[in-house]
């Protein structure tokens, strides 16, 4: 097999971009549900239309699908079906602490692959699982006495 010269873009983090069908109400679960932060917006016309949120070191972007005019897009079946991000981070259970404490809907945390899981599912149905490695064995469940 041939060598394949490496790249020179210099890649430095995929961001995963997700189409919502409710911005203001996706920004409300990731922000003040998640915990993540704006830190890049666009505004037209006094209307949010893109944003950048991160958490950590973890990044995603929204935008509101058009439902007419040029550039309209409606989904085929449900928007964020089959698609799912995980986030890796120091704590699983006890970001499923925190998100739970602020009203979120989330699994309880479980051993697998050698990591605590939690997920939970966005307003569009995108599947986002939030993970940490462990020692604890496989199949493990979360219970606070665990914590």
């Amino acid at each position: 097999m041939d060598r394949i010269p490496r790249s020179q873009a210099g890649v430095k983090q995929a961001v995963p971009f997700f189409a919502v069908s409710d911005i203001e109400a996706s920004v409300q679960y990731y922000v003040k549900g998640l915990g993540f932060e704006m830190v890049r917006k666009w505004i037209e016309d006094g209307d949010l239309r893109w944003c950048w949120l991160e958490l950590g070191g973890a990044a995603l972007m929204l935008q509101e699908f058009p439902a007419d005019g040029q550039d309209a897009w409606t989904p085929s079946g449900t928007v964020g079906e089959g698609v799912t991000v995980c986030f890796i981070c120091e704590d699983a259970p006890a970001f499923y602490r925190e998100v739970k404490a602020r009203g979120i809907e989330a699994s309880p945390p479980f051993v697998g692959n050698g990591m605590w899981v939690t997920t939970l599912s966005d307003p569009d149905g995108y599947r986002l699982e939030f993970e940490s490695e462990t020692d604890a064995p496989e199949d493990t469940q979360f219970s606070e006495s665990l914590a």
